[in-house]
């Protein structure tokens, strides 16, 4: 069950799947409307859905052009669909409702352009949007999706799937758990119950949860931070906690931790132009690129990389990828292997000629060498999985660092070999040793087949001593990590790659 429902979350992406579980929850509103479950009309609702959708849409064309930056459809389409789930419905005939569900749209799309620094917005768009509702024409958000029983099974079940997809249950539930025991904290012993049964039935602590508190470009990247994080937002969330007479919403809480989240993450979004196109291995290229300023990043680490397509597909116009280059090199090198149905982004890609721009963002992962240079390591990649390989080992080869570290490279041919300078330069000068497992045509020397626990064994008899980097097709990755778990390799010692735009 578990491995069917990985392999659907596989083949989304992260923007994608939020956006589907909003597109459900509005349909789901809607049908229940009719049928009386829900106390807000049908029709009102979805007026107020094709306003919001209209007034974001429009509204991101027209910054879009101004600022010359990709226009992203589905985050203009995920940011209208939280506001008219979170915006009381409002009538055709209703003309304050109607000017603030436009005036909230336009500044929730408008946020991310006005109040951002280096090409960076900080604040969650939907929350600025319905905060500034609030303050200046006095149409506060009711969160009316955390307030229906009949919604929230399907709350739960699609914010479920967002935190498996995201790999985000630390923040989701730090961000739970510090909100109920706040509540509690708050509240008199004798009403434990109901405001539990409130909390958790009637309010949006869950909504909140699963799609706003998990919005990555607003919140930090990084394992600390993001605990950090959780928790003042979940400590400002609770109903009771105030400042004098000032009381915190739950837009208000997320906004303050937009705040800490931009003063202690990556700053700005990085416009890169293409210098050259190298191909790396059979179908695979590296795309090479200058930087206006210098890219601060920790080898293995990734970025979310971004190009205005004007049809993009259900995989959008944003992908996640590991950056090839090491932080000592002086370009930014993006390593991709095409396939013959590549998605609308990398046939983009493709198209790309030296001076072509693309806007990179969001540097996050902790994937990276560990601080002890005399910590035993085994890399284990798979196809262009190699890339943050590539970033690590010419890291140590710039800095002349030899460290205990054995590459076990599977590819299917010899062809899809990649980097076989970088991996015959480690070798060379800093006697980090790459074996090589080929699938079909395996040379002498050469692992005929996949990695496999038989390779392990041989290639690396102090296998328990080490730590583990896997990276590759996630099916790969599991499969490997399963055989080191039963080899006996403990939890802690392996390490995955993994972002949230794998699709």
């Amino acid at each position: 069950m578990i491995r069917a429902i990985d392999r659907f979350l596989d083949h989304l992406t992260m923007y994608r799947l939020i956006l589907y579980y909003l597109m459900a929850l509005v349909s789901t509103a809607f049908v229940l409307g009719f049928v009386g479950l829900m106390p807000h009309d049908p029709i009102a609702l979805a007026f107020t859905t094709a306003l919001a959708l209209a007034a974001c849409w429009i509204t991101n064309k027209v910054f879009a052009r101004i600022f010359a930056v990709p226009a992203n459809s589905e985050s203009v389409y995920i940011t209208a669909l939280i506001l008219a789930l979170i915006l009381d419905p409002v009538a055709a005939t209703d003309i304050n409702g109607i000017a603030a569900v436009a005036f909230a749209s336009v500044w929730a799309i408008s946020s991310k352009f006005i109040l951002a620094i280096g090409r960076k917005h900080l604040f969650n768009p939907a929350a600025l949007g319905v905060a500034l509702s609030a303050l200046l024409l006095d149409q506060p958000a009711t969160w009316w999706v955390g307030g229906n029983l009949p919604l929230l099974p399907l709350v739960l079940i699609g914010g479920i799937l967002i935190v498996r997809k995201l790999r985000r249950l630390d923040l989701v539930s730090t961000f739970v758990a510090v909100a109920l025991a706040t509540i509690l904290a708050t509240t008199d012993p004798s009403q434990y119950r109901t405001a539990l049964a409130e909390t958790l039935g009637s309010s949006p602590l869950l909504f909140f949860a699963f799609v706003m508190l998990t919005e990555p470009l607003t919140a930090p990247t990084m394992r600390w931070p993001r605990i950090a994080f959780a928790a003042i937002v979940g400590f400002l969330f609770a109903p009771n906690i105030h400042i004098g007479s000032f009381y915190f919403t739950p837009e208000l809480a997320l906004l303050a931790g937009n705040l800490f989240a931009y003063a202690v993450g990556p700053k700005g979004r990085f416009v890169l132009t293409l210098e050259r196109i190298e191909q790396s291995a059979v179908d695979s290229y590296d795309f090479i690129f200058r930087s206006p300023r210098k890219l601060a990043f920790e080898a293995g680490q990734y970025l979310e990389w971004t190009l205005g397509i004007d049809r993009a597909d259900n995989r959008g116009n944003r992908r996640y990828f590991t950056v090839a280059s090491a932080p000592t090199e002086e370009t930014v090198r993006l390593g991709v292997k095409f396939y013959p149905q590549s998605s609308a982004f990398k046939q983009a890609l493709g198209t790309m000629k030296p001076g072509s721009t693309i806007h990179a963002s969001q540097l996050a992962g902790d994937f990276t060498l560990p601080s002890n240079p005399q910590t035993k390591i085994a890399f284990l990649a798979g196809g262009i999985g190699i890339t943050p390989f590539r970033s690590m080992l010419q890291y140590l080869i710039d800095r002349k660092e030899a460290r205990p570290i054995i590459v076990l490279y599977g590819t299917e041919t010899q062809d899809d070999i990649a980097y076989s300078a970088v991996l015959g330069a480690a070798k060379r000068e800093l006697g980090i040793k790459t074996v090589h497992a080929v699938a079909k045509g395996a040379e002498p020397g050469q692992y005929p087949g996949y990695i496999d626990a038989r390779l392990v064994r041989l290639a690396m008899p102090d296998y328990l001593e080490r730590t583990f980097y896997i990276s590759g097709p996630q099916t790969m990755v599991k499969a490997l990590r399963q055989k080191l778990l039963a080899m006996g390799v403990r939890r802690s010692k392996i390490k995955v790659d993994y972002f949230p735009g794998f699709a």
